[in-house]
């Protein structure tokens, strides 16, 4: 087993960023290749990707949930076996993200380093694409046209 670690700062608050990675549904809009995220009941989750011209579907579960602090995301198949994502307060408007991926170099055919580099840029990538997801949001929720209602 293998593992990539990436972190990130945000200007938000670290609630904000923990309430917006756990809005599972929107991974869409961050992550690349992800083109759906659905809730299957309790824990459990299916997600739809395309990747490398393939169109992968699996599940995946929450097996670690600590509130505005950790997520632990655990996949049933595949050669990504689970993430954890950690969210830590730097001041009462900035935090940082930090993702952990476990992987198996073998379901990548990795052999020379190049499937982990590819995969630590991705995962790179979809950090930055979730920092700039939260500072056009800035302090709003998804929900936020709903709550003021």
């Amino acid at each position: 087993m293998a593992t990539i670690e990436k972190s990130i700062e945000v200007s938000v608050p670290q609630y904000v960023a923990y309430n917006q990675w756990t809005s599972f549904d929107e991974y869409p809009k961050f992550m690349q290749g992800v083109k759906e995220v659905t809730w299957l009941g309790a824990k459990r989750y299916r997600w739809k990707a395309t990747i490398a011209g393939q169109d992968p579907e699996w599940d995946a579960e929450v097996t670690e949930q600590t509130e505005r602090q950790r997520v632990v995301m655990t996949y049933r198949s595949g050669a990504i076996k689970r993430w954890v994502a950690t969210f830590h307060e730097l001041s009462k408007d900035w935090s940082k993200v930090t993702l952990q991926v476990e992987y198996d170099p073998q379901g990548f055919g990795e052999h020379d380093g190049g499937a982990s580099e590819a995969l630590a840029s991705r995962v790179q990538g979809d950090l930055e694409r979730f920092r700039a997801v939260l500072e056009i949001r800035g302090r709003t929720s998804p929900f936020a046209d709903w709550q003021r209602m």
